[in-house]
Order: structure tokens, then sequence, then C-alpha cells
């Protein structure tokens, strides 16, 4: 145990902190807890002075989105504290069970945080991956637009919907962005920003009541947010086109993954070594089987490879009941992957044209007929996928 470390666990509100600094954990975190002299400090230039006079060396806190604890993060970073993350059902299994805090509060999750320092600073793997520079942008950049995909959605249904009665003929043109990042045709020629003969000859012989200024609003609201998201784009495509990615890019095509798929998995396990053994290489245990009483093979760095995406099937079991679900893990590449089963996998004019559609396409297939729900196919073969790509990164970069 590291005595002379000054560690602060950091548990971040919308705008504050509170704040425990310890240099050794108490031997009664129960009993600390009502006497420790916690800090609150609002996020504001007096709170992060105050913070940082603390002179911590090592902060503590949860991966709080991108947005509340980075702030905190950063200035702590910038100051040469080193900044480690606890997962959140780490954090609330190790509170509960391990120190026994009372209920829930900021104060109690920052002693936890403080405290999981000093039982596990020598486990790497208890803390949440911390990303370099580039692959940190690439998260932002991906998270950023889903949250574009999400506002569009509504203001596309709605704008479908006017336009029912005021121009019918066009309501339910799927209109796409250009190439060189040109604005859909419909709603750039709706708003003003683009020309077309064609939906102007439409609109003079038009059944429908005329167009309103809401509906010119709404598509230039919407030409907005396709501007932004292809500049978003454009900067991942750059940053993609680092020379570390190469190999990992060059596995991704044989899988028909697109600039998004790419981006949203890179950035969740770059570098794949983190997923290995202390010796560098996949890290597989035999053990004795539970069942069978058997030496089994347990292939750990592809277990951890596979939660990380949120595909690792978990098992259930309680008196006769048994079943299988996914916890854990990104839901962002969870949802990315099952998409992307929908369209090239499961649709078979789309079907990818190589030995890895051939083996997911069967499965996918032979289940669907068998009767299994359609919902749980598609989350064994997003499983089988997964599996596959660690073994085509690792094969490709040894």
């Amino acid at each position: 145990m590291q005595q002379n470390k000054r560690v602060l666990g950091l548990d971040v509100s919308k705008s504050s902190v509170s704040a425990c600094l310890l240099e050794s954990k108490p031997s009664d975190p129960r009993q600390f807890y009502y006497e420790c002299p916690f800090k609150l400090f609002s996020a504001n230039s007096e709170g992060i002075k105050a913070l940082l006079a603390l002179k911590p060396d090592i902060a503590i806190m949860e991966p709080t989105g991108v947005n509340y604890s980075r702030l905190w993060g950063t200035h702590l970073a910038r100051t040469g504290v080193e900044v480690r993350l606890v997962g959140h059902k780490e954090l609330r299994n190790y509170r509960e069970h391990q120190l026994s805090l009372p209920d829930k509060d900021d104060d109690a999750d920052a002693l936890a945080l403080a405290c999981y320092y000093f039982d596990y600073c020598d486990s790497p793997r208890r803390f949440v991956q911390i990303r370099d520079l580039t692959t940190t942008r690439i998260r932002e950049l991906v998270l950023r637009l889903a949250h574009l995909n999400r506002v569009q959605s509504p203001i596309i249904n709605r704008l479908r919907q006017d336009l029912a009665w005021q121009f019918p003929e066009v309501a339910h043109i799927n209109s796409k962005r250009g190439v060189n990042g040109e604005v859909p045709l419909l709603w750039g020629w709706l708003c003003g920003e683009r020309q077309s003969k064609r939906y102007e000859g439409l609109r003079s012989s038009s059944v429908g009541l005329g167009i309103t200024s809401t509906v010119r609003h709404h598509a230039r609201r919407l030409c907005d947010l396709q501007t932004e998201e292809y500049s978003i784009e454009t900067e991942l495509q750059e940053l993609l086109a680092d020379s570390r990615f190469t190999l990992y890019r060059e596995v991704f095509k044989g899988f028909g993954f697109g600039l998004r798929l790419e981006s949203i998995i890179l950035s969740q396990v770059y570098p794949i070594e983190n997923y290995f053994g202390i010796d560098g290489k996949p890290e597989v245990k035999i053990m004795k089987g539970r069942n069978s009483g058997k030496p089994t093979k347990h292939h750990l760095s592809l277990r951890r490879f596979q939660k990380s995406l949120g595909l690792a099937p978990t098992k259930e079991a309680s008196g006769d009941k048994s079943k299988i679900k996914i916890v854990g893990g990104s839901d962002l590449c969870r949802i990315a992957f099952w998409q992307w089963v929908f369209t090239r996998i499961e649709v078979k004019r789309n079907r990818l044209d190589n030995e890895i559609g051939a083996v997911l396409g069967a499965q996918l297939d032979a289940e669907k007929t068998s009767g299994r729900p359609v919902r749980l196919v598609r989350s064994r073969i997003s499983a089988k996928a997964a599996k596959l790509l660690f073994r085509e990164l690792v094969k490709v970069l040894e």
C-alpha cells in the first residue's frame, strides 16, 4: 500500500464536486465517513483554485459522460495530477459490499473512490481505460454524431407530417446529402439554399395546400445539422488516417464497416493490447469446468474485448431457471453492431461476399429457421462477429 500518495476522491455533479483527500485508507471507513472533513467545490474559478490547492498526487473519479467530469479532470491533468476513472458498477459494489458505507450520497462516493485506489492501485484492469488524445477526440465526435442523429429524427417526422397536406408529392422522398457535403436537395430547396427545377415543377401542379414558413424553418434546421454532420465526418476521416490505425482498418474492411462504425469500435478498443495478459499476448487460462470437471480453456482477453463492446453474454441462473443476457460495456457499440448485422448480414442482397459473411450468414439463417426470436438471433450474431473481429485483429497485429 502506498502511504505517501495524496489521493483525492471526487464525486462529480452538474455544477460542483464533493472531494475527499486521503493519504492512506482509513481502518474503519464507515466511522471515518462521519468524521471526514469533506470538501465541496463549485464549477467556477474559485472552486478550481481551491481544488488544486489541495495538491493531490492522484485524483479518482467516475466517468460521468464527457461533460461534467471533463472540466475537473482536465484542470487536474494540466497541473500534473494523475487522473484515474472507476466504473459506476464497480464503485457501487465496492462501496456497498466492501466498505459498508451508508446509503449513497456524494460524500460517500468521494470517500469510496479514494479508498478504491489504495485497494486496487496495483491492478490497472480495475480502472477504466484512459484513451489518448486522438482516440478521445474520435470518441467525442462519435457521440456528437449519435446526438445529431437523434435530434434529426423528430424534425424529419414533423416535416413529413406537414408536407403530407402542404406538398404531398414530396412528403416521403428520401433526400440524402451530396458527396461533397451538399445539403439534401429536398430540404435545401425547401429552405431556399438549393435550386431544383423538378421540385418547382411538382409544386406548380401540387394538390397540396401550400408550404408554410414552419416547414421552411424546419428544413433550415435540418440543413444546418447535416452540415455539422459532414464537418464531423470530415474530421473523423482525418483522424482515422493516423498510421497507428492502418492495420485495424484493414481488418475492418473485411467486415464491411462504414466510417461511423469504424470510429465507434476504434475509440472503444484501441489499442487492443490493453486486453492482453502481462506477457503482451492474448490471455488464455485452463481451468476445471464447473459442470464437466474437465480442463477447459477460458479466453480471458477475448472476453474482455467482447465485454467492452457490450457484446459479452452473461449467464444468470436461479433454481431451475437459466437465461443469457448482455451486461455492461458500450451501449453505443452494441447498437451499432446490431445495425450492422441487420444491414450487412441479415439482408441477403447486402451480405458480405467473403468468409465472414458466409459464416455469420449461415448461422443467422439457421437460427431464424429454427424459430429463435429475431432479437436473440441478432444478439448472438453480434457476439459471434465480435469474436471473429478479435481473432482477425490479433492475427494481423502479431
